[in-house]
């Protein structure tokens, strides 16, 4: 099993190139069974991303790589099978998100029940709840959803109970093929989402977004489509925080600062010294940060995504912050790893008391999930000594070529 070697306490300078968003490749690549040829640029070579192209290969459609971050997928409608097996889904919750593209333009589906990080119990409740408003007829049987819809789907009036990206993705990629009008209330407004309808639009599809309103009327073509997939948020919010921990002079480009105007906001407030233009950052390592407190809340309120990767900053910060994490029930699994490595964070209920500035020391942690891995990542580098962080498969779902860019930027980083 891989793992990676840190030796902290590096000073990080150079540039960083964001990679294509995986959040929003997912979905996009679902919708691409919804289309006769797509051709999607900036896809990030991550293993989600691997792992829902063979997805789509066994469902009947055919995929292949034109350059390095270049996908061209058809589908000639042969041979398609409208089934989403166990061995592919268990890793990746995303691979429900064929579920509704397959009942939508087929008429019938068979899709795993997903898998993906132990972060909570993220139910697809959501997601059939929409199906089932646009017609079609749901059962769970020996760990499958079968749903079927004999006559087609139908628009609808949706209104979630509460904010799910997956199910609101799930609910459009079902509704572009219904016949007639589909309103979703109370809907995700994630940056992924609009670059997922952008696609949709290319096809032909009518969606209209305003505040947590999507308005979606079917008649979508085949076409032969490009589309370019946004940046990675997330990755790109890593970095920062990496810069912010420990860079001189760490610049970040491929980025798009509107979609992360909190993130930025935040790391205002706390100190982090930026320089901001149109397609890159420029970051350097900030002294004299400042308690600060967080809670987790959908777009366009701070990420859930980026919540063990900031908690990091919170150690390094004098005083005592607070994170509240109210999206999952469980994402604090990243915490016992970190007090391994001398961290002080007391857990009481959903919120995480961190005090600071505390030193940090390398040590033997493990990953438990994509988000708390790379968060060890961040710890090994500004801790004392040398730090293994175990289970790195979590870190290669989400992250292209982590080692290889932050080694560029002068960071002592191996992969064993």
């Amino acid at each position: 099993m891989q793992k990676l070697i840190i030796n902290g306490k590096k000073t990080l300078r150079g540039v960083i190139k964001v990679s294509g968003s995986k959040n929003a490749t997912l979905p996009i690549l679902a919708a691409s069974i919804l289309n006769s040829e797509s051709l999607l640029k900036n896809v990030p070579l991550v293993k989600d991303t691997f792992t829902m192209v063979e997805l789509l290969k066994s469902i009947g459609l055919k995929c292949a790589f034109t350059k390095k971050n270049q996908l061209k997928i058809f589908n000639n409608e042969r041979n398609i099978k409208t089934v989403a097996p166990y061995k592919l889904v268990k890793t990746m919750r995303a691979g429900v998100l064929v579920l509704g593209p397959l009942v939508s333009k087929y008429q019938r589906a068979k899709v795993s029940l997903p898998g993906g990080c132990a972060i909570g119990t993220r139910p697809v409740d959501l997601h059939l709840f929409a199906l089932k408003k646009l017609g079609a007829k749901i059962k769970i049987k020996n760990g499958y959803i079968y749903a079927t819809a004999t006559k087609g789907l139908k628009g609808n009036t949706i209104k979630f109970p509460s904010i799910s990206v997956g199910a609101t993705e799930n609910a459009i990629l079902s509704a572009v093929c219904a016949k007639g009008k589909t309103i979703i209330y109370n809907c995700a407004i994630e940056p992924e989402i609009n670059n997922l309808i952008e696609f949709l639009r290319k096809m032909g599809s009518k969606i209209n977004l305003k505040k947590r309103t999507i308005t979606i009327e079917g008649n979508i073509y085949n076409k032969k489509i490009s589309h370019k997939i946004i940046p990675d948020r997330i990755e790109l919010g890593t970095y920062l925080i990496a810069g912010a921990l420990t860079g001189k002079n760490l610049i970040i480009k491929n980025i798009q600062t509107n979609i992360i105007r909190k993130e930025i906001e935040i790391l205002k407030k706390i100190g982090v010294k930026m320089k901001i233009s149109k397609n890159s950052i420029q970051v350097t390592s900030s002294e004299n940060l400042k308690k600060f407190n967080i809670s987790t809340e959908p777009y366009p309120g701070f990420p859930t995504d980026l919540q063990a990767q900031i908690m990091i900053l919170m150690t390094q910060a004098k005083g005592r912050s607070t994170m509240k994490e109210k999206i999952f029930e469980n994402r604090y699994m990243h915490v016992p790893e970190l007090r391994r490595m001398g961290a002080k964070i007391k857990i009481k209920n959903n919120v995480a008391y961190i005090d600071g500035p505390t030193p940090l020391s390398g040590a033997e942690v493990m990953a438990t999930d994509l988000r708390a891995s790379v968060s060890l990542v961040l710890a090994g580098l500004i801790a004392d000594n040398r730090t293994s962080v175990n289970r790195i498969y979590h870190l290669d779902r989400g992250y292209q070529d982590i080692e290889k860019k932050l080694k560029a930027c002068k960071a002592d980083i191996k992969r064993l």
